[in-house]
């Protein structure tokens, strides 16, 4: 089977952890509708993997830690080499290497949380400022979570980080009008190897809460991210879209 090559958009987007999951997700469907993308993540032979999958000939990869300033700079210093320009950014590496009430959780992988989580957005949001957007505009998006927006059992510190996400967005979306729109996007359980230990072994129990009756998959996010990061959303700047099956017409969170 041929694969369609899509119309070139003339813009371009940078996707932060993307080698899998929902980064992976958001890189597809920029790519579909002919953006070209540079994806991060840190395994290198995981990320050549997915640039293959996605398109060499419009995407490229940069390996290293989120959260490493030097890693932010040269992701975008190797974007703006190879496409002159990076209209977009979506914020997506993420970790949560902690599970149990705060009460009790060691403070360095709080720290560790929130500079993956938190820390790193802002960087990179910095990097794509200065090299682009402060003179041409664009947008961003971040991806937050459910968590962040109500109380949830055992995730206590990623729940945390994300509403700091959440206020990280409102805040860059008020500074950095009028030019960028910075918007998030909160999802529910998406199906990834990231949130399996949330449903794996017990995905049709998981699903039973939501409304929609399913789990979500990164296709879900990656439509959503491309609404926000393109001109049919030109008029929605500091918002956090939830996308979550119906699970919020529900009390409490997954």
């Amino acid at each position: 089977m041929t694969r369609e090559i899509p119309t070139d958009s003339g813009k371009v987007a940078l996707v932060t952890g993307a080698s899998r999951g929902i980064g992976y997700g958001i890189a597809e469907a920029l790519v579909a509708r002919g953006d070209r993308v540079c994806i991060t993540g840190r395994n290198e032979d995981a990320l050549k993997e997915a640039v293959e999958k996605l398109g060499a000939d419009r995407v490229i990869g940069v390996a290293g830690k989120a959260h490493d300033e030097a890693h932010q700079a040269v992701a975008v210093e190797r974007t703006m080499e190879a496409f002159g320009r990076v209209d977009f950014l979506a914020n997506n590496a993420g970790t949560n290497p902690v599970f149990g009430p705060i009460a009790e959780l060691d403070l360095n992988v709080a720290r560790k949380v929130f500079e993956t989580n938190v820390i790193s957005a802002l960087g990179f949001a910095q990097q794509t400022w200065k090299a682009w957007q402060k003179e041409n505009g664009g947008a961003i998006v971040n991806i937050a979570s459910v968590a962040g927006l109500a109380p949830s059992p055992f995730i206590g510190a990623y729940g945390i980080s994300k509403a700091a996400m959440v206020n990280l967005t409102i805040q860059l979306a008020a500074e950095m009008a009028p030019g960028v729109r910075v918007n998030a996007i909160a999802p529910a359980v998406v199906k990834t190897k990231f949130a399996a230990a949330l449903y794996e072994g017990r995905e049709e129990e998981a699903a039973a809460g939501y409304p929609l009756k399913r789990l979500g998959v990164p296709e879900d996010i990656g439509g959503a991210a491309a609404f926000l990061l393109s001109d049919q959303a030109g008029w929605i700047t500091g918002q956090t879209l939830v996308v979550d099956g119906g699970l919020f017409l529900h009390a409490g969170v997954a």
